[in-house]
């Protein structure tokens, strides 16, 4: 079967199936692997693949990262998390515990617990799949605030990020930053331990 551009195929345009990003979640759509709205995102690519709407509760966004990219440690007051693995492995942290998640794995964080997560391949591919308990998400919100639109799926040229201002954008969505990304590992430690695809 084809690769990226199968989703679209055999629905006409205009079909609720075709993949266009109209994000009008009271209709179903399919979108191929690299479609959905791309926004450079902290030093890694952003892709809403589902957007809340006016009255839904779910937000679904896959990102690709470089080796050693981390958010802050941070916790949701609303939202619970997914985080799906879908290539590469990256250490996922928490509260004070520590695990390797590799493609095809999930790590859940319920809203009001303290976690963030370091990649550790060269590069991660994942889907983080937030819910809101209020019928109120935020969390593309808060990607689309501290992003830049991108037209096409490329990790950007990384640039200086302000924590002061991830911190306040955060918080004004919902978020406590709680905390630094984690420390980099030395890439010998990641070699010696892990894979690095």
């Amino acid at each position: 079967m084809g690769g990226d551009d199968r989703a679209s195929k055999g629905f006409p345009k205009g079909s609720p199936f075709h993949g266009a990003m109209t994000f009008d979640t009271t209709n179903p759509y399919v979108l191929a692997r690299d479609e959905g709205e791309h926004h450079h995102f902290l030093n890694h690519l952003a892709t809403i693949k589902v957007a809340p709407g006016s009255t839904g509760s779910m937000t679904a966004i896959e990102f690709v990262a470089p080796r050693g990219f981390g958010p802050p440690v941070h916790s949701h007051h609303f939202e619970d998390e997914l985080l799906i693995i879908l290539e590469g492995e990256v250490e996922v942290h928490i509260r004070d515990e520590e695990r390797i998640a590799s493609c095809g794995q999930t790590a859940w964080f319920p809203h009001g617990v303290a976690h963030t997560f370091q990649v550790l391949s060269n590069t991660a591919r994942f889907m983080a799949v937030t819910a809101s308990r209020t019928g109120h998400p935020q969390f593309d919100q808060m990607v689309t605030e501290l992003g830049t639109p991108a037209s096409v799926p490329e990790l950007p040229e990384p640039t200086e990020i302000d924590p002061g201002r991830v911190a306040e954008v955060c918080s004004a969505h919902g978020i406590d930053v709680l905390g630094p990304p984690p420390a980099p590992r030395p890439e010998t430690d990641v070699m010696g331990e892990h894979s690095t695809s």
